[in-house]
Order: C-alpha cells, then sequence, then structure tokens
C-alpha cells in the first residue's frame, strides 16, 4: 500500500475515508499498455471488466455501433477514470478503450470500487458528474446517427397506411418505479414505453436515455413521470407509412405512438417494419443481422436465396438503374460480411483467443469496393492493423489475425463467396498489414510496379472499409490518392494494361464473340473497360470516389468530363450490367456454373442493337484514353 500514499491527496481520492482508501487501493495493481492495445475490449463479458485509473498515457474511448463501424467518443487523459461508463451502459452500447500510446494505469477490484461508490455519495457524484456530459453528447450521437436507408428498397411501403405495420404498445403508470421501467424494457426487448393511468391515453413516454439519467442521479426507487418526455412524434393510424419511416430513419432508438381518436392503439419502430410480406429486403436483411452461424447466412446469401433473386428480378422489371441494383445487391453483401466477421470475433473468444488485441479494419476490394456486383463474384478483401511492431505481444498478434483472418474467408466461402483464385484475401500476409506497411507497400507498387501487379494494385485501390476503425482505412485512402496522383509513370503503366484489352466491336458495329457460340465475357470484354478508364482518370485528379457512377460524377462536378460524356458513360455501364444481371439469373434458375459470358446468338434483335451502342461508348471511351496514353508517351 505504500506506493499508493500519494493518491490520498489527489482528486478524487481526497474524498474517502481512510478505510475507504485502504478498500479501494488494497487490491489495485498496476498495469502497462503498449501503444494500440486495449485496456477494455467491448467483447469482454461484464463480469471481466475492470475499473482503471489512468496514470500516464492517452487513451481512446470508442463506441461500437451495429453497422460495424466504430466511433471515437472521446479521450481518456491521466486522472481520468476508465470503465465506470461501460459498466453504466452495459448491454445498450457497446464501448472500447485503447491506448494510444504507452499507457500505465491503476487497476481496482471492480466489487470493491462500486461498493465505496455506493456508501460515498460525496466521491459517488464527483465520479458520475465526470460522465454525465459525456452521455449526453453520446446520446446526441445515437439520436442523429446515420442509418440505412432501406426504405428506398421497397417503394410500395410509400403507398401503405401506419395501422398495417403498428404492434402493441406497453403501458407503464406513471407512478411505477425506474427499476420497474428498467425491467420492463428488458423483458419486452422494447425501445421505449407509453406512460399512461388508464393503457389508453399517452401522458408521455420514457426510453433508456430517460432511464439511465435516472440512475446516474440515483434516483431510480423514483416514479416514472419525474423522468418520462411529455413531447413525442406521433402519428394517425390512418396516416401513410412515409413520414414515420423518415422519422425512424434518424431517430432509430425511439418508437412512434399510433393513435386513433386520441387514444394509443399501438406503436412503430424499426423492427415494426421486418414482417412486412412484401418487404423482402427489410426481411432478410433482418434476418442476417441475427444470425448466429454460417449455416444460417448461407440460407440468405444472394447466390442460394430464391427470394433475394425473385426481389432483383421485381427491380429489372420496374426499370431500376441496373448500376443501382448492382449497389442494392452490395449492400445486401456487406451486411453477410460484416455478420461474418462478428461471428469470428465470437469464435476467437469461445475459443479462448481473446477479443482482438489491437484495432483493425476488414476491407473489401474490387466490384464489392466498388458497390457494383453481380450474383457471380468471389473475394476480394483485405485487413489494416494498427501498427504493433513495437509491442512486446507481436507474435501473439501475428498468430491472432492470421487464424482469425482465416476463419472469416472461410466462413465467406461457405456463404457462397468463393476463394479469390488470385489469392487476394485476408488470410493473406500480403493483405494484412500494418497501417505503416501499407504505405510501404504503396510506395512500393508506385515506384517499381511490375505488369504482374497491376491486377493487385487496380483491385486495390477501390478499397472500403466495412468493420472495424474505420478511421484506418480513410487515412489510407487519403495517403494513396495523394501519391497516385502525382505518379506519371503510375498513369502510362495502368493505361497500357487497360488498353490491352480492347472492346469487341468493330468500326461499322459488328459484335466479336469468341468460340462457336459467339460469347463475350460482359465484365473482362467490356464493364471493367469502363471502370478502368474512369479510376485512371479519378486517379489523376486526386478523386477518393470509389464507385464508378460516383466517379464519374465527381469528374463532371470537376468539368474533367463533359455531362454528355458521363450521362453517355452511365447508359452505357447501365446496360452493360442489365445484361450480366439478366444471365447471372438466368443461369441461378437453371442451375448453371455462373459467369460473365453472354452468348450472343441467342441474343434477340433489340438486345444485339442495345448492347451494341453500350459497346460503342466504352470504345470511344478507350479511344480517349488512347489518345491521352500516346500523347504523355511522345512527352
Amino acid at each position: 500500500m505504500t506506493e499508493f500514499e500519494l493518491f490520498k491527496k489527489q482528486y478524487p481520492f481526497d474524498l474517502l475515508t481512510e478505510e475507504e482508501f485502504q478498500e479501494v487501493f488494497g487490491k489495485a495493481v498496476v498495469k502497462e499498455y503498449s501503444t494500440n492495445e486495449f485496456i477494455i475490449h467491448e467483447d469482454q463479458s461484464d463480469d471481466t471488466i475492470d475499473i482503471h485509473f489512468l496514470v500516464s498515457g492517452l487513451a481512446n474511448n470508442i463506441m461500437h455501433r451495429s453497422n460495424g463501424r466504430q466511433l471515437s467518443v472521446r479521450f481518456y487523459y491521466p486522472g481520468d477514470l476508465v470503465g465506470v461508463m461501460i459498466l453504466l451502459t452495459s448491454g445498450e452500447m457497446r464501448f472500447s478503450v485503447q491506448a494510444l500510446e504507452p499507457v500505465k494505469t491503476l487497476c481496482f477490484e471492480r466489487e470493491a470500487f462500486l461498493k465505496v461508490m455506493s456508501n460515498n455519495t460525496q466521491f459517488s457524484k464527483v465520479v458520475m458528474d465526470g460522465i454525465s456530459h459525456l452521455m449526453k453528447s453520446l446520446y446526441d450521437e445515437i439520436k442523429y446517427k446515420s442509418s440505412t436507408t432501406d426504405e428506398q428498397d421497397d417503394r410500395e411501403l410509400y403507398k401503405k397506411r401506419a395501422d398495417a405495420f403498428m404492434e402493441p404498445p406497453t403501458f407503464i403508470h406513471p407512478e411505477a418505479s425506474i427499476e420497474k421501467a428498467a425491467r420492463m424494457l428488458e423483458q419486452q426487448k422494447i425501445e421505449a414505453l407509453i406512460v399512461s393511468e388508464d393503457q389508453k391515453t399517452m401522458l408521455g413516454m420514457i426510453g433508456y436515455a430517460e432511464i439511465l439519467r435516472a440512475y446516474f442521479e440515483n434516483d431510480h426507487r423514483n416514479p416514472v413521470k419525474a423522468y418520462m418526455g411529455e413531447e413525442s412524434y406521433e402519428i394517425n393510424q390512418q396516416e401513410f407509412i412515409y413520414d414515420a419511416l423518415s422519422y425512424l430513419k434518424h431517430h432509430p432508438t425511439e418508437i412512434i405512438p399510433v393513435l386513433h381518436k386520441g387514444f394509443v392503439v399501438g406503436i412503430l419502430r424499426q423492427s415494426s417494419f421486418f414482417t412486412i410480406k412484401n418487404s423482402v429486403y427489410f426481411d432478410l436483411t433482418y434476418r442476417i443481422s441475427n444470425a448466429t452461424n454460417p449455416e444460417e447466412i448461407k440460407k440468405l446469401s444472394p447466390v442460394y436465396n430464391e427470394r433475394f433473386q425473385q426481389f432483383v428480378s421485381s427491380l429489372i422489371n420496374e426499370n431500376m438503374f441496373a448500376y443501382d441494383i448492382a449497389e442494392l445487391i452490395t449492400n445486401y453483401n456487406d451486411r453477410i460480411h460484416k455478420q461474418i466477421v462478428q461471428i469470428a470475433e465470437d469464435q476467437m473468444i469461445a475459443e479462448g483467443f481473446g477479443p482482438p488485441p489491437i484495432n483493425y479494419c476488414f476491407l473489401v476490394m474490387g466490384s464489392e469496393g466498388r458497390k457494383e456486383q453481380a450474383f457471380s463474384t468471389d473475394q476480394d478483401n483485405g485487413m489494416i492493423l494498427s501498427d504493433y511492431s513495437h509491442s512486446k505481444h507481436k507474435a501473439r498478434i501475428d498468430e491472432y489475425f492470421l487464424i482469425f483472418a482465416k476463419k472469416i474467408n472461410r466462413m465467406l466461402d461457405e456463404c457462397g463467396f468463393p476463394y479469390c483464385n488470385g489469392g487476394i484475401m485476408a488470410k493473406e500476409e500480403k493483405w494484412r498489414k500494418q497501417k505503416s506497411e501499407w504505405h510501404e507497400v504503396v510506395n512500393s507498387w508506385i515506384e517499381k510496379m511490375d505488369a504482374e501487379e497491376i491486377r493487385d494494385f487496380t483491385i486495390f485501390m477501390d478499397f472500403r472499409p466495412i468493420f472495424g476503425d474505420y478511421s484506418l482505412a480513410y487515412d489510407l485512402k487519403k495517403y494513396v490518392t495523394k501519391r497516385v496522383q502525382k505518379s506519371l509513370n503510375l498513369h502510362q503503366l495502368l493505361m497500357k494494361d487497360t488498353l490491352r484489352f480492347r472492346v469487341p466491336v468493330q468500326p461499322f458495329g459488328r459484335i466479336s464473340g469468341v468460340g462457336k457460340k459467339r460469347t463475350l465475357n460482359l465484365k473482362k470484354s467490356a464493364i471493367m473497360q469502363i471502370v478502368n478508364a474512369i479510376r485512371i482518370y479519378s486517379m489523376k485528379y486526386g478523386i477518393e470516389e470509389i464507385n464508378t457512377v460516383n466517379r464519374l460524377e465527381a469528374l463532371a462536378e470537376q468539368e474533367r468530363f463533359h455531362p454528355r460524356d458521363v450521362e453517355n458513360a452511365k447508359t452505357a455501364l447501365h446496360r452493360l450490367m442489365l445484361f450480366r444481371l439478366k444471365e447471372n439469373l438466368k443461369q441461378l434458375k437453371e442451375n448453371e456454373t455462373l459467369s460473365n459470358d453472354l452468348k450472343l446468338t441467342q441474343m434477340k434483335k433489340d438486345e444485339r442493337r442495345s448492347l451494341r451502342e453500350a459497346l460503342i461508348i466504352a470504345k470511344r471511351l478507350q479511344q480517349v484514353l488512347e489518345l491521352s496514353y500516346n500523347r504523355n508517351r511522345v512527352v
């Protein structure tokens, strides 16, 4: 205890009695953490979370969102208590605390610390006041956090009325205690309760935010009427659902009361829409988010799920742009990838490896990175890891992420995303590197890329984060964009490689097929010619967009492409992707092997004309690229 005597005079421990100080510090131990190591990880069970006092160094408090993203909430500085807020919000929000530099903490026994807090109200008030302002800003962030735009994927929802989707309300009497309200929320698995004296008329609502505030103020035995919110958004049961959907998009943790003649007859919440019979996308994505093993996810995968295939067919019949349908398919695949990464994390913990020892970001690349996927797709993914070469646990961290990545790639393969023939997967060391190592790889590519590495580089250039610490990917994207913009040699090399594959259309519009059946590989012979050309121009002008349509629009905004040329390129992309989607759906229906090959001999006259026009646009774009290449070569 003698080494801790100096803390007796340090705030807030100077508020403790001698007995309380002995209780808190009697079992305290000093712990040290290297840069990027976790002090507390979101996947820890509640009974393993300790309370730390930060003695030296800097740490980051991270909130984990359900969509896989991480949000930096605040920094911890020397003198801060770490772990109290996480215990208080357990089950509602998921947090980690990560060392941003070498950190030293005093680790307290949790039971002893909380016992002293419950007995010493002055000490408890100081601790709670220290985190109350954080909770307010945190709930503001949750209140306005981005949500998926699922409502855009089922246009029929806008024609329906509230009573078709409402669920039974859960009432609580205004004199009932906060403790009872907390139990009811947990039992009912609902976001908020309707406060009512007669279970008909509404006095207000109370949810997790109000209940947490009551617990912070040690008022959990007081009645709910003291903390309920009296103003709430409500909807009449015969009103159209559009406004409710718009509200829930920006207030995902709240419920909407549904009224009939002033009485509460139901409630709406996000999960209300998952049971919509016609909303296949809502239903399937909800099931993905609740899957606990690869077997459940496999049944929901695009190549195995007939409902999803029929849904895509209906979008084609409604004349939706094919590149928008491709984005929807990619968003659906993203959900599968995110859930598999989470399942892999859970398995690592269950098997004794523990939670990830450092921050990481799982990346998708290629067509998924660009959000341009069809049904015939394999894996293109990787990982960025926080720098850990300095860590004394380097070998253990290496082993952890190798096992972790192999799990992810194997489960993706099981769920209809085959292993990449070129080995572009996180389980390969080449595609799983520390942040600083990725910088070195990019520099090496730019300075001495050979022909064999061009394919890898072009796939890598379209990387996008979908799980973990997104800042790792954003920082790398900025670095890559800046480096490649200045490299004329790289631009020339990529142009030369793209020009090797000619768009198969002759001067008079004749389409060149391969073999007796005259097949055309839509992806390699046409779509990628547009994608590659637009990528090169985007690199040249420092555009960070990944999606080809977004890149085209950014080029038009910078006045690098004429708006008419942009629209022509988008039209060609739409038509080529549409042929690819239709061919994939046909192959799935007839149990054929998925491919990007289109049989020209089986095409109708109007289809052939549409294809020819798209190929001519792609050819024109390739000719412009060739002029630029030759001009630079002469210079």
